[in-house]
């Protein structure tokens, strides 16, 4: 049986790699890397999300890459005003939250965004004590 013990990576299908970049440097605060003769990674902890532009894919590839079909979340120890602050200086519209959802670990707070192709975004942490 296997045991995997976490992510390493993702791929995203991007329609623009510097929109996307400048989305989830400025307002995420990954780490941008550059591999592999020119790709380029979104680094975050120990996991990266690698792009591909939409019709230059890195074989092999999903059966059916395309951009803004993913839901992502991420976890943040940022307090919830502060998120919904520095969203706000970034000009990035809050689509739902903040609203309690269930993450991996329990009970987490969270908010919804869109990046640049669409995606559903999803920046959460830790409920507060009652």
């Amino acid at each position: 049986m296997l045991k995997i013990s976490h992510i390493d990576h993702l791929v995203l299908t991007v329609k623009s790699i510097p929109k996307t970049v400048e989305f989830y440097h400025s307002v995420m605060g990954f780490e941008v890397i550059t591999y592999n003769k020119g790709r380029i990674a979104l680094k975050f902890g120990n996991q990266k999300i690698n792009l591909h532009a939409l019709g230059k894919e890195i074989e092999p590839k999903a059966c059916t890459p395309c951009p803004g079909a993913a839901d992502l979340c991420f976890f943040t120890q940022t307090e919830m005003d502060t998120i919904l602050m520095h969203l706000d200086r970034h000009g990035v519209r809050v689509e739902l939250g903040p609203v309690q959802r269930t993450g991996a670990s329990g009970p987490i707070c969270s908010v919804y965004v869109r990046d640049p192709d669409h995606n559903l975004v999803e920046i959460a942490n830790d409920l507060p004590p009652t």
